[in-house]
């Protein structure tokens, strides 16, 4: 079968290639590919940044944002022939941490966890892939394609998560909800709030087309320009660019009692002084910050049940482009008005 594959920590090396039909022993549920979506870890993956390939083998398959159709359900799974599924990226570390232990492998204490397409287990772009049934969850037909989007919808559900939970501390009813970055995460946290009745802002960069369209669409509210020129305070703000200077002015301008969540991974840009700054904000408003990455199959179950609520025209807008898996190279490349890219394997 084919798969696009890549020597970890090698730029240069994807790859669309002739490699073996996936080992029952990698799961006892045999999927046929229909799509995978692209994320930026993949982009940076191919870039030679990072990635783990699997034990004793030189390259990994990639891909961890996956929708498939069963062909085999195996003789221990619930699910049937021709069930459109999608599967969970992390496993437990083997020994396993307290977190591990009770299901909670996205805060895995010792960072020995593995991920499908990332580190150490081959990942979902490939005509077929192999599951375990205990990672694999059954879609809603009615999406069709829009399903590959379940797994950056579990990031944002986790983070959402974390929020309230820290929220509950004190009294709190949150109204206001600012996200920055208005990428595909981002746009996803918008599309989830907006059903909680929430006032939903959104600041990108971006002043003109498609992203200020679709925040407007969902009745948000669309800004560019500094975090700190906005005329309100957020109760919550969800940071989804990684951008070291949105993080300094989000901790500046989030309101008393609020909650900052960081789901972008950066680097640099705040001074000494600066972290000085932001923890004096902190401090005198009684502000948490909170980081969240990944999500447990307790916050799929959950994205499973919120994704469909989501208007699907406005889904449907957020994949820009489709490619053919041969095409791998124009589908890694980012383009000024690329929101989602799909890998399209074949038909659903």
């Amino acid at each position: 079968m084919k798969a696009i594959t890549v020597e970890p920590k090698k730029p240069g090396t994807v790859r669309f290639e002739d490699i073996p039909e996936p080992d029952v022993r990698e799961g006892s549920v045999l999927v046929e590919a229909i799509a995978t979506a692209v994320c930026g870890t993949d982009v940076e993956i191919a870039e030679g940044k990072y990635g783990w390939a699997p034990p004793g083998k030189t390259r990994l398959v990639l891909g961890h944002e996956s929708l498939g159709r069963v062909l085999d359900p195996g003789p221990r799974s619930l699910l049937k022939k021709g069930d459109l599924v999608s599967g969970l990226v992390r496993r437990p570390d083997p020994v396993p941490c307290p977190n591990c232990a009770v299901g909670e492998s996205d805060m895995c204490r010792n960072g020995r966890y593995t991920e499908r397409g990332i580190k150490e287990i081959h990942g979902f772009m490939s005509e077929r892939w192999r599951i375990e049934p205990e990672y694999t969850i059954k879609v809603e037909p009615a999406l069709g394609i829009l399903s590959v989007l379940l797994e950056p919808t579990t990031v944002i559900i986790k983070a959402l998560e974390q929020v309230l939970a820290v929220g509950q501390r004190a009294f709190w009813e949150p109204k206001t909800v600012l996200v920055t970055g208005a990428g595909p995460i981002g746009l996803l946290a918008a599309g989830v709030t907006s059903l909680g009745g929430y006032e939903v802002h959104v600041l990108d960069r971006v002043e003109t087309g498609l992203k200020p369209e679709l925040v407007r669409a969902l009745g948000a509210t669309y800004h560019t320009g500094s975090v700190l020129d906005l005329g309100f305070e957020p109760d919550v703000i969800v940071e989804c660019t990684g951008v070291g200077s949105v993080i300094a002015d989000s901790v500046q301008k989030i309101g008393a009692g609020g909650v900052l969540c960081l789901t972008g991974v950066g680097a640099g840009g705040v001074t000494t002084r600066a972290v000085g700054d932001m923890a004096a904000a902190a401090v005198l408003k009684n502000n948490v910050i909170v980081g969240s990455v990944n999500a447990n199959k307790r916050h799929w179950y959950k994205a499973n049940d919120r994704l469909p609520r989501v208007d699907r025209k406005w889904l449907s807008r957020l994949i820009t482009r489709y490619e053919k898996p041969e095409n791998f190279k124009q589908a890694l490349e980012r383009k000024a008005d690329d929101i989602k890219v799909v890998i399209r394997f074949s038909d659903i």
